[in-house]
């Protein structure tokens, strides 16, 4: 091989890591945002609140046991399950809105 050819061959060469260099910059940069976790912080200041809704938390459970019972399906608790997650929203709604401001 001839100095020449060689030169053209380099130049080849790098030419193709240039272009493949630019390929896989595109293809990693789909996926940047992707994989960045998101977390909720509604489900993390629920999870805040929980302990001081435990009044209504408490009643909710004795209702469930007072009706397990029941095979007629007229009974239920659905009062005392949103009296606890009117409790929990109540608590979250300021600092969920803080956070977005």
């Amino acid at each position: 091989m001839r100095l020449g050819e060689i030169e053209l061959q380099h130049l080849g060469f790098i030419n193709h890591l240039a272009i493949n260099q630019r390929r896989l910059r595109s293809f990693l940069s789909n996926f940047t945002m992707a994989d960045v976790e998101v977390v909720d912080p509604k489900k993390c200041l629920e999870e805040s609140c929980k302990p001081k809704c435990v009044k209504p938390l408490l009643e909710y459970q004795a209702c469930v046991k007072r009706v397990q019972g029941d095979k007629s399906g007229h009974k239920h608790c659905t009062g005392q399950y949103f009296d606890y997650w009117q409790c929990v929203d109540k608590c979250v709604g300021p600092k969920l809105f803080a956070e977005l401001k």
